[in-house]
Formats: structure tokens, C-alpha cells, sequence
């Protein structure tokens, strides 16, 4: 199985992994909606198996980071 993945940005000192609440209300109230956007761009579905859904949050989260103009946005595995 691959390692989980999440879309963070540079400046969030709260890891999403162990302080997701945490890192969840400074996204927010920096105005990033970091979740928000990974889930307009993430085609998941409850017809794929977890792996293929991580997978494809993964790829969503590689595409946001390529597109990222404002370098703001990084991906950390666990």
C-alpha cells in the first residue's frame, strides 16, 4: 500500500497527520481551503477501493502543486 498523502501549505506549522483540527482552522482562517480544493480536483468515488482513491488524491495533489503560481502549497506523506 502507498503512503498516505496531504496537501498542506509552507507556512501551516501544524502537521495534518497527528493535528488535523489544528491544521484544519489555520488553513481556514488563512483563507487557503486547502480540503476544499483538493476535493474539486480529486475524482474520487465509493466505486473505487481505498488504494485507488489514494492514489488518485495523490495525483490531484501533484496536479495543484504544478499549477501552484504562488508556491504556497507542498505535499507531506506519512
Amino acid at each position: 500500500m502507498a503512503s498516505k498523502c496531504m496537501l498542506t501549505t509552507f507556512d501551516n506549522p501544524y502537521n495534518p497527520f497527528d493535528e488535523f483540527t489544528s491544521w484544519f482552522m489555520f488553513d481556514e482562517e488563512k483563507g487557503y481551503h486547502s480540503c476544499a480544493y483538493l476535493g474539486r480536483i480529486a475524482k474520487t468515488s465509493e466505486q473505487l477501493s481505498d488504494e485507488e482513491n489514494a492514489q488518485e488524491i495523490e495525483r490531484a495533489i501533484d496536479e495543484i502543486i504544478k499549477y501552484d503560481f504562488q508556491n504556497i502549497y507542498k505535499k507531506v506523506k506519512q
